[in-house]
């Protein structure tokens, strides 16, 4: 006995541990923290942030130093005489050099507001991937909320059908209607059943979509905090123009185009500010030592000859690009190409977007029509269907006209719940539109 109560007990517990329970923001957080896409995003502007701190770096100095170890053998110059030998010998050199730009005509300042503006469009496309997915769990997570709730009209349709069955049945064995009453309404009692089972389908497919975008194993016994879709349910006051005009100020897809932009803008200056001379101070440090360094006392020490063969050179190196077979002339021509599609691609987005806009508020717009209008219909099956089955019941009315009057409520009852969370989805399409930060409130 203890042990099957031991069983029943854990059963209990991992079914209530199964039965994970999700707030929006929960879902939201999951998805941003797990999604793939995103994160690839995110490294695509950490590569960006990489570049352009090189590109900041390259106004340093550059140093750098070269150690040679080399054995000879055979006919070589000796490099205490400068002589021909022909003898093994080995030889070390030792050389630091450093050299830093003094001038190139803005190039390298040019580079790094090239490389700021390409961070700055990176991360603007970095937010817009998580303003996608965002956007996305909202209306998945609407979805999952509008499913429970056409399961839920569907039960309580199938449970009136099923408590006038119960009724009916009475009657039938006492012989008080017809039998076709009684399995009229037992056939309206299998379609509500079969609409209970192709709801719990969907609502199913809903909760396999959202779990998706969580980047999260599909739970049947997933939970959703529900939300009050009656706060949502006034009409949208701004305009499509409105709506247009906000988001080319703040839409992170519109933002990132424009520093992409503006970046090519800068990569177009720097391809032409190569074209002209650089200056730069370089310096140097050279020593050497060679095992056939001798004097009349001797073989010279290692550190003797390396203080001895010490030589330093420092200077001005001014390179000037004559003729390179044209490759720096048609660089510019491409990064004025480059500009000129990055332009067009800014249009092309804009233009995008206005449209865009202008579609899902006409969509929101029907659908607000569309839900006022199936409020009253709604409102009129309602009565209609208690006058039908008040008929029914008193035995005046005929299981044609309740059931009649019955679908159609249904049907109605259905098409509202759907018809209201449509409209709230297309409000926060344009939430996103207008402020990417309203939809998700």
């Amino acid at each position: 006995m203890f042990r099957v109560l031991s069983i029943s007990f854990l059963f209990f517990v991992c079914t209530k541990a199964l039965a994970q329970s999700f707030t929006l923001q929960q879902c939201i957080d999951s998805a941003l923290a797990h999604n793939i896409p995103v994160k690839q995003s995110g490294l695509l502007s950490e590569s960006a942030a990489v570049n352009l701190g090189q590109a900041r770096y390259n106004r340093l100095p550059a140093i750098g130093s070269n150690i040679f170890h080399g054995v000879y053998n055979g006919r070589s110059i000796d490099p205490a005489t400068n002589n021909y030998i022909n003898n093994n010998f080995n030889r070390d050199d030792y050389q630091l050099n450093g050299s830093v730009v003094l001038f190139n005509a803005g190039n390298i300042n040019n580079l790094i507001k090239q490389n700021a503006a390409a961070y700055e469009a990176s991360r603007m496309e970095w937010q817009q991937a998580k303003d996608n997915l965002v956007l996305n769990v909202i209306l998945a997570y609407l979805q999952v909320l509008n499913s429970e709730d056409v399961v839920a009209s569907a039960k309580n349709q199938a449970a009136v059908s099923q408590k006038q069955l119960e009724r009916l049945d009475v009657l039938n064995q006492q012989g008080a209607i017809k039998p076709s009453e009684y399995t009229d309404v037992k056939g309206q009692l299998m379609n509500d059943e079969l609409a209970i089972v192709n709801a719990q389908n969907t609502l199913e497919s809903s909760k396999l979509a959202l779990s998706q975008l969580m980047n999260r194993p599909y739970n049947k016994a997933m939970k959703l905090e529900r939300i009050d879709v009656n706060e949502f349910l006034t009409a949208y006051i701004a305009s499509a123009d409105q709506v247009y005009q906000n988001a080319l100020q703040q839409f992170s897809l519109v933002k990132a185009v424009e520093s992409r932009r503006q970046s090519f803008v800068y990569g177009s200056k720097a391809a032409r500010r190569a074209l002209f001379p650089t200056l730069s101070f370089e310096g140097s440090m050279y020593t050497y030592y060679s095992n056939t360094f001798r004097t009349a006392t001797g073989k010279v020490p290692y550190d003797t000859q390396l203080e001895n063969n010490m030589s330093r050179v420092l200077g001005l190196n001014l390179s000037i690009p004559i003729f390179n077979r044209m490759q720096q002339r048609n660089r510019v021509k491409l990064a004025d190409i480059q500009l000129k599609n990055s332009e067009l691609e800014e249009d092309r987005i804009k233009v995008q977007l206005r449209q865009d806009i202008e579609q899902a508020h006409l969509n929101m717009t029907n659908a607000f029509e569309r839900y006022r209008v199936l409020q009253e219909q709604v409102a009129a099956y309602k009565e209609s269907f208690q006058a039908a089955e008040a008929r029914y019941n008193s035995g005046v009315g005929t299981s044609i006209d309740y059931l009649t009057a019955k679908d159609r409520l249904d049907r109605a009852t259905i098409n509202l719940i759907s018809a209201q969370y449509d409209f709230v989805l297309r409000k926060k399409i344009l939430d996103y539109y207008n402020n990417s930060n309203a939809a998700n409130r």
